[in-house]
Parts: C-alpha cells; sequence; structure tokens
C-alpha cells in the first residue's frame, strides 16, 4: 500500500482532512459578482463546478467565465456541471454572450480574463467560432489584459482548436483531467492520446503563446502514473502544469479514492520542473484557473530567465 495516500472506507463523502478545507467567508463580494454574471446572463465555472476556491477568487475580482451555455453534452464522473441530451432537446447558443463576457470583464477591471466553456458536442464546429468571437470581444475591450482559454477537445478537430488560436489568446488550457488508465471512468466520452494532440498542436501554432494543461489527483492513479502522465504533457509542449486533490462535487459523482498529503504534490511539482516546465502549480486546493494570473507571470519570468542564460 502507498503510504503517501490516506486511504478511504465506506462513506461516500468522508471528512476532509485539513490540507484540503478552504474557509467561507466574503459573502458580500461573492453575493455581488453573481449579481453582475446573472444581470448580463452569464456563467461561471467556479459556481458551476462548485469550487472550493470560489469564495477567495470572487473577493479578489477574479472569475472564470463559462460560456456556450451552462450545460455539457458530455457526462464526466468528476464534474457537476448539469448536463443535457441533444437527441431529447436544443439548447441555442446566447449571440450577446461573447460581447457581455468582455463588457462584464471590462467591468471587473480585469487585467488577466480567463474564458472556459462546457463541451458542445451537438454543435458542428463544437462551439469554436463562439469560443474565437469571446476572446476577441474580450480583447477589443480590455487591450492590455492578457486572455486565457480552458478550451474542451472540439472532438480532436484540430481545425476548431485552430480557430480559437487565431484568436489570439495569450494562453491556451486544455486539461487531461487524469493518468490514461483512469479515462474510461473518470472522462469515458475522452480519450487521451486526442487530448495530448490537442495540446500538441496548440505549442506548434504560430504566435509563441503559453501552453498549459491540469489535472486531478486522488482518483486512483500511482505515482508512477502522475510522473508518466508529466512526462507525457511535457513532451506534448506543455509549459504549465496545474496538479490538484479532486474533491468529489455531489453525491452523484465519483467518490475520492484517496486524499493526497502536500508533500507528495511537493514531490510531484519537483519532479515537473526537473523535466523543464516553465512552471507546475501542485497543491490540494489548486485548480486549473486559480491564481491563474500568477501562474502565468511566474512561467513568463521563467521562460525569461532560460533567454538570459
Amino acid at each position: 500500500m502507498n503510504d503517501s495516500l490516506v486511504q478511504l472506507g465506506a462513506p461516500i463523502r468522508p471528512r476532509l482532512p485539513e490540507w484540503a478545507r478552504k474557509q467561507r467567508t466574503h459573502f458580500e463580494s461573492l453575493n455581488h459578482l453573481k449579481s453582475g454574471f446573472r444581470r448580463l446572463n452569464l456563467h461561471t465555472v467556479c459556481e458551476s463546478a462548485r469550487c472550493p476556491n470560489i469564495h477567495e477568487c470572487f473577493h479578489r475580482g477574479a472569475a472564470t467565465f463559462m460560456i456556450l451555455g451552462d450545460r455539457c453534452t458530455r457526462g464526466c464522473g468528476f464534474c457537476s456541471v448539469p448536463k443535457f441530451n441533444p437527441a431529447r432537446q436544443e439548447l441555442p447558443l446566447d449571440p450577446a454572450e461573447p460581447a457581455n463576457v468582455a463588457r462584464m470583464a471590462a467591468e471587473m477591471r480585469l487585467r488577466y480574463v480567463v474564458i472556459t466553456s462546457v463541451n458542445r458536442d451537438d454543435l458542428e464546429d463544437g462551439g469554436s467560432r463562439h469560443f474565437a468571437e469571446t476572446v476577441r470581444e474580450v480583447r477589443r475591450a480590455l487591450p492590455d489584459a492578457r486572455v486565457e482559454v480552458l478550451t474542451p477537445d472540439f472532438c480532436g478537430s484540430l481545425e476548431a482548436v485552430e480557430r480559437v488560436l487565431d484568436a489570439s489568446p495569450h494562453v491556451f488550457n486544455h486539461n487531461m483531467e487524469t493518468v490514461p488508465r483512469l479515462y474510461s471512468r473518470v472522462r469515458p466520452q475522452a480519450d487521451y492520446r486526442q487530448s495530448l494532440d490537442v495540446l500538441a498542436f496548440a505549442h506548434r501554432h504560430p504566435g509563441g503563446g503559453l501552453t498549459k494543461s491540469g489535472f486531478m489527483v486522488g482518483l486512483g492513479e500511482t505515482q508512477e502514473e502522475v510522473r508518466a502522465l508529466l512526462r507525457d504533457l511535457h513532451a506534448a509542449g506543455a509549459d504549465v502544469a496545474t496538479i490538484g486533490q479532486y474533491l468529489q462535487p455531489t453525491r452523484r459523482n465519483l467518490a475520492v479514492a484517496a486524499f493526497i498529503e502536500p508533500r507528495v504534490f511537493e514531490e510531484y511539482r519537483d519532479y515537473g520542473l526537473s523535466l523543464g516546465f516553465k512552471m507546475v502549480f501542485s497543491g490540494p486546493l489548486v485548480r486549473s484557473s486559480y491564481m491563474a494570473d500568477q501562474v502565468n507571470a511566474n512561467a513568463l519570468n521563467e521562460a525569461a530567465r532560460r533567454t538570459l542564460c
């Protein structure tokens, strides 16, 4: 038995260890931002995915916009974002959404804007045109801000990926989520190699933006599988990796297999840096877009340092 894991028994949602807890405060800031999003019919992954950092991030005026609606065509075992079946209902895109994202980002005076989306496998282009238009609207409204996109895999369509990249985001992020052995349970409608191909394509795309990916631990993976995933990400050209503890968002989602101790997150960070990543952000409460502005700044500083060396 791996002694780096806190093994769990029968309870579906066990008591969190101290290192996986987050204090809930700043309710006034939380409610203020929520009101602004509702006014413009906008959504955040912070709310839909029940992120444990939402109180902290909303208090400091940060949020991750979630576009293409608030319901997803996929049924990933870890995710609490609401699902819908396109064979039973239609979910039209909101044509005002790109402009409203830009408007809200401007009202928040953001210097760093993160845009993600649900999966929309029902759309011919996977929603990539809408995604690209949102990036362009934000860049027009906030020309001095940096824009990070966290995209789906677009069913492996590199044409769709390129469409988003051509809108010139500063950071392209696509999450691997877990190790390949667990894909059938965690990401049953995704493909490990396909996601790596998306990242490799983004890395090769002209423009020189950073490429980023994130994944969760505590789903039943081994330490060697995590190291292998980091090697695969680095080989695909990822500049930045984020690693966080999986926390079961609802009783309908996968149970936590193990809570990973903080020292193991440090070991993963050190291993990733030894491979050559510009930045590895690793910790129990790390999420793909958490502190994204600071992660980006640290990665750029490291890239500049290596250029000078």
